[in-house]
């Protein structure tokens, strides 16, 4: 494993339309409960699959998805071993939690996963911990849903020169093992390189980056593309979500996301918690402003200008309110912007990480119990019947 190789700076505000440790881990961090046995029993077992995929552009593929649903502060968390499942929220993932997705309305699910605690001095990915995220895979697949698997919370990476090759030596390692494991797949299965690169734990985390950091991110995507193109199987017709630093809806950032020419198959990634105040700041407004949209109305005009209008698709993977104890301002902000989403042809994915109440980022909506079922049951009606207009 590397150590990390960075200086610890102030870490600034969030003065870009990213998220804090909405995309980390909760404040409400719970003991763990245990984790699914069945990944030990998955890694010996192990069973080809050979989908037949069907040579669709991206462009059309997006045009299939609704509203999407993140499994947050699970998978991601950046534990070791299969108890990291529960290490920062304490439900096991289950089928019925897709199939909750399914019935309702939604259908992408995103599946955050975290593998560099997971991996070991020459890049091999712990055999049990992939099974595991198979098995979580299956969940949304065998329920008819999309499902997007990336790379969260990595802290081997550090988007500067200095240490660029060998990041890219980590990236490419890790997505060959994950290409290579669900190579068989058909288009419901989308890869998402990395989750909001950034220089962590320095002034320009969240503020956009600079030229330098910039650039090397768009080398991590090509790396990820390229590593994944090439890998075999189903994989040369794979649809892929490129993104730029941070995941940032800044237009800088947005202008800077690589894309590589003529392929059909790839998918913008943007993350969005708009408009912040209301969104994720945890001190600002809980109130919903119908005449204060321009943060919403400008992130579509930006997309439409620098992606839409080429027809390259984008999808605002990450989204979402703090609960503020403002259900009605929750339910109007997610109809206005979930609305503006469906107009402009972008799904949007809501941020749940099973956290519900209290001061910190509390974006939970999905009662993860044994029979789960939704906490705020007017907020996701808001969200299926905005994306579907």
């Amino acid at each position: 494993m590397k150590t990390k190789r960075f200086a610890a700076g102030v870490l600034a505000a969030a003065m870009c339309f990213g998220c804090l440790t909405a995309c980390g881990g909760s404040d409400n961090k719970n003991s763990d409960n245990g984790s699914a046995a069945s990944a030990t029993d998955s890694a010996a077992e192990k069973k080809e699959v050979n989908m037949e995929i069907r040579d669709i552009s991206s462009w059309d593929l997006v045009k299939e998805m609704k509203i999407g649903w993140n499994l947050g502060n699970t998978m991601d968390a950046t534990g070791e071993g299969l108890e990291a499942e529960t290490s920062w929220q304490p439900a096991v993932t289950t089928e019925a939690m897709a199939k909750l997705l399914a019935d309702t309305g939604f259908n992408v699910m995103r599946a955050p996963v975290s593998w560099g605690t997971h991996m070991d001095e020459n890049y091999n990915v712990d055999p049990e911990w992939m099974a595991r995220v198979h098995e979580i895979v299956d969940y949304g697949i065998n329920n008819g849903l999309f499902v997007i698997l990336n790379t969260h919370h990595e802290e081997w990476y550090f988007p500067t020169n200095e240490n660029k090759d060998q990041d890219i030596e980590q990236l490419t390692a890790l997505w060959s093992q994950i290409a290579e494991e669900f190579k068989g797949y058909d288009e419901h299965l989308i890869f998402e390189g990395l989750n909001e690169p950034r220089c962590r734990e320095t002034p320009m985390e969240w503020t956009g980056g600079d030229d330098e950091s910039r650039a090397v991110v768009q080398e991590y995507a090509k790396a990820f593309y390229e590593t994944v193109r090439n890998s075999g199987g189903n994989n040369a017709k794979r649809h892929l979500m490129l993104t730029g630093y941070a995941a940032s809806s800044g237009r800088k950032c947005l202008e800077n996301v690589w894309l590589p020419e003529d392929d059909d198959k790839v998918i913008v990634s943007v993350h969005a918690y708009l408009p912040y105040s209301l969104a994720l700041d945890t001190k600002g407004t809980d109130k919903w402003d119908a005449n204060n949209t321009g943060e919403i109305d400008t992130l579509f005009l930006n997309l439409d200008e620098l992606f839409l209008q080429k027809q390259i698709p984008v999808i605002i993977g990450e989204f979402g309110t703090v609960n503020k104890d403002n259900l009605d301002d929750r339910i109007a902000c997610a109809e206005y912007y979930v609305g503006k989403g469906a107009e402009y042809g972008v799904p949007m994915l809501w941020w749940d990480n099973n956290a519900t109440f209290g001061n910190g980022e509390n974006f939970g909506l999905m009662d993860r119990s044994m029979i789960p079922e939704w906490k705020f049951p007017e907020l996701v009606d808001a969200l299926i019947t905005s994306a579907a207009k």
